[in-house]
């Protein structure tokens, strides 16, 4: 079934959008990620997620967005914005416009997917997410992929085990860990790839995020306004707690995720599908 916006007829999304009136808008950059990886990886996962959960659920995809902010100091990669900053000049407005966009074309809906989780891109992702279900009255999540899987041990990584699995099972065939020599390897974070990396790891991610993606999909468009303002008052607690923690700026927007890792948000997912928004406010404490 075609779900990607850019490939349907006026009459199909007419049809798709009173079935399930979400928006999936899946971001990225590009961005070094090893000698193993495409240089797309962040958007590119992001983007087959959003597919995945718009055919088996529900909703339509818009093209991935390739552009963000920060990304490494390495080769063939694209920065917008500076990594350790809050004050996107490029990212925010452009997020912005895209959601205005979508309300006027009267979807119900939006769930923003970023692959690419710099802290501050994280923290500009969730911030226009809220502050746009504020001004265009229809609920928008902004969040990185792996805030779905977190009960699945999935905190995020870069071009290291987690992001390597994920490959290796979105796009088997085009992960070459091979390559990689002796570690540590350029511009990789996190555990070794090349000996901890295993498609059927990231089978196990991908079908939690995108089992969280169908639910939120089919329900958001029917959240009343009670509804919708418990969700932005969890959302916007979370996004304040970050920048809060990261006021010293630069590596300190780091601070919020320092629990992440722990175990200490684990419960967000199930919590965030579960509409028991009021709870997500209190967890946020423990970032």
């Amino acid at each position: 079934m075609e779900v990607r916006l850019e490939y349907l007829m006026p009459k199909e999304v007419e049809e798709a959008m009173a079935v399930c009136g979400t928006l999936f808008l899946p971001l990225g950059t590009v961005e070094w990620h090893g000698v193993h990886n495409m240089l797309g990886v962040d958007a590119l996962k992001a983007h087959a997620l959003c597919v995945q959960a718009a055919q088996q659920g529900g909703g339509l995809v818009h093209p991935p967005l390739y552009g963000g902010v920060g990304g490494l100091d390495e080769p063939h990669t694209f920065i917008l914005d500076p990594e350790n900053s809050i004050e996107s000049r490029v990212f925010r407005p452009w997020l912005e416009k895209l959601c205005s966009e979508a309300a006027r074309n009267k979807f119900k809906a939006v769930i923003v997917l970023t692959g690419h989780y710099g802290a501050t891109q994280q923290i500009a992702v969730r911030e226009t997410a809220v502050r746009m279900s504020k001004a265009l009255g229809i609920p928008i999540l902004g969040t990185p992929e792996y805030f779905l899987a977190l009960d699945e041990g999935y905190y995020g990584d870069h071009a290291a085990f987690f992001e390597t699995s994920i490959m290796m099972h979105l796009f088997p065939g085009r992960v070459d860990v091979s390559r990689l020599g002796k570690p540590p390897h350029q511009g990789v974070g996190g555990k070794d790839p090349k000996e901890f990396a295993k498609a059927e790891e990231g089978k196990r991610f991908c079908d939690a995020i995108v089992k969280r993606l169908v639910h939120l999909a089919w329900n958001m468009p029917s959240w009343d306004e009670t509804a919708r303002a418990r969700f932005i008052r969890a959302e916007q607690a979370l996004v304040d707690r970050q920048i809060m923690l990261g006021n010293g700026g630069g590596a300190a927007f780091w601070t919020a995720w320092r629990n992440i890792g722990k175990g200490a948000f684990n419960a967000y997912p199930e919590l965030l599908t579960g509409g028991k928004f009021e709870d997500i406010e209190a967890l946020v404490q423990k970032l």
